[in-house]
């Protein structure tokens, strides 16, 4: 069974408790035809996959043999009781937390119009946008020669960059990719780094390396860095430069300033294209200094050529959590904002008030 009655943990228990006593008496779903190593692939080791689709639409699932019973909010547990016939017919073969978690984002996005995503020649078949704005922002890298990719961690805006410069090499339509970023540390001095220019820049370009090892292989993108084919270049050092044939990707750009923002854009040679990719609510720039994403984000909104693809936590293609997380966080960010606004508004409406003392007789 799913769950031990008589050694559950006392969490445990008073979850079952509280899904009994709401007003939700649940869905139940028999998975035909009873398969049990399906079911075991469905499951997971210690129904670690199950516990992912509990979280990811916030039920309680209970079984017994290929009956499951989903506690909760009526459409989320109707969502969950999807995803489970869904990952049911899919375990012809092993379901690892990455292929459940993959799913449970394409299962949310599914109800949402989805053109065909653009196709792109990397070591990843399977590499493709899980929703709309994923496909939207692929599409946008190929269509124009500048794109902008701004919202909040994990929702793919560096790794589909990179995914598109690969694609754009294995085509021919460049020569090189430059991967660059602001060397600004995340709220922490590290002091002096040792090494060479690469070996100083390379702990910021960590996640740049990751996603090439892993759309190229080891092996393919050392021999490119051999050859200068892949280059790292960082922000402060490419004034001056005029980068010809070459898909260039900016990440991080919260942390530029307006004036290297500025520098950067117009750093563009003839047959190259740009990405550029940050999260405007973790800016690490000294206070009062103005971010040059934000900046860029107002001023070439109209620019014929420039586009802008801005991410939800919708978008989060990591742990489901990582979404609830970024979600509660931007309700907090607007309630605090809200408070600003109206406590502004009434210290003004104060200062405008007429003073009793001051009238004449």
């Amino acid at each position: 069974m799913l769950r031990n009655k008589s050694t559950g943990s006392q969490e445990e228990a008073s979850r079952l408790s509280a899904a009994s006593g709401s007003s939700h008496k649940g869905l139940d779903v028999r998975l035909q035809p009873v398969d049990n190593d399906r079911l075991a692939k469905l499951c997971g080791v210690l129904d670690e996959n199950i516990r992912q689709i509990e979280t990811a639409f916030d039920v309680l699932i209970r079984r017994r043999g290929e009956r499951f019973h989903v506690s909760g909010d009526p459409v989320h547990a109707r969502l969950a009781i999807q995803a489970i016939e869904f990952f049911y017919a899919a375990a012809d073969k092993d379901l690892g937390i990455d292929e459940i978690q993959l799913g449970l984002i394409e299962l949310k996005n599914r109800t949402q119009a989805v053109q065909s995503a653009p196709a792109l020649l990397t070591r990843r078949s399977d590499l493709h946008g899980r929703t709309p704005r994923q496909t939207d922002y692929l599409r946008q890298i190929q269509d124009h020669d500048i794109t902008f990719g701004i919202g909040p961690a994990g929702t793919g805006k560096t790794y589909l960059a990179v995914a598109s410069a690969v694609d754009a090499m294995e085509r021919d339509t460049v020569q090189r990719i430059i991967l660059t970023r602001p060397a600004v540390e995340a709220g922490e001095r590290l002091g002096f780094l040792p090494g060479d220019l690469t070996q100083k820049v390379d702990p910021y370009l960590r996640p740049l390396y990751d996603a090439l090892y892993d759309l190229m292989g080891f092996d393919r993108v050392t021999k490119l860095f051999e050859r200068g084919a892949i280059e790292i270049a960082p922000l402060a050092y490419m004034r001056g430069r005029t980068l010809n044939h070459a898909f260039i990707i900016l990440d991080e750009a919260q942390n530029t300033t307006p004036e290297q923002m500025k520098m950067f854009l117009t750093r563009m040679g003839i047959g190259s294209k740009a990405v550029i990719t940050g999260d405007l609510t973790q800016v690490d720039l000294q206070r009062g200094q103005k971010s040059g994403l934000a900046e860029a984000q107002h001023v070439l909104r109209e620019v014929r050529g420039v586009a802008f693809t801005e991410f939800l936590a919708a978008d989060v293609v990591r742990h489901p959590l990582v979404a609830r997380i970024v979600s509660a966080y931007e309700a907090h960010t607007a309630a605090v904002e809200l408070h600003r606004k109206m406590k502004a508004s009434e210290a003004k409406a104060h200062d405008a008030k007429p003073s009793d003392g001051g009238a004449s007789t």
